[in-house]
């Protein structure tokens, strides 16, 4: 049973295992309690992992837990834990900035170009308050 509600996204995620390089993969979407990507490869529940994803400066960091592991076409998607409370708000943040970075994009594909902080200021006044948890 869900605990959290997930929202959308499509990002890059890069994750690393065990002291190895970050791989890049694509994230699925991010919920308070842990996040789910598309992976190339199989992860084993109760790995360890570290997530960096590269939205904003420095981006979001954060340690995980792999939950679970499904194949998926191509590769796999793997749903991965925060293993500390303080990630809960701090996903909170990053939920808002990718949907303000989804709505910078559609502004884009409209014609019109705004710069992050732009779009943040119009996305924050129309959205903000149907954000789940969220007040201007």
């Amino acid at each position: 049973m869900r605990v959290y509600v997930r929202h959308p996204s499509e990002f890059p995620v890069a994750l690393v295992r065990d002291g190895n390089h970050p791989v890049n993969e694509q994230l699925q979407d991010v919920s308070p309690g842990g996040l789910c990507c598309r992976v190339g490869e199989a992860y084993a529940p109760g790995e360890r992992v570290r997530v960096h994803i590269p939205l904003g400066s420095p981006g979001f960091m954060t340690e995980g837990r792999v939950v679970w592991c499904h194949e998926a076409d191509p590769g796999y998607r793997v749903g991965i834990a925060f293993t500390n409370d303080v990630d809960a708000f701090r996903t909170r943040m990053v939920e808002q900035v990718c949907h303000i970075e989804r709505y910078r994009r559609y502004l884009q594909a409209e014609g019109r170009e705004a710069t992050p902080e732009e779009a943040a200021a119009e996305w924050i006044g129309k959205y903000a308050e149907r954000f789940p948890g969220g007040s201007k």
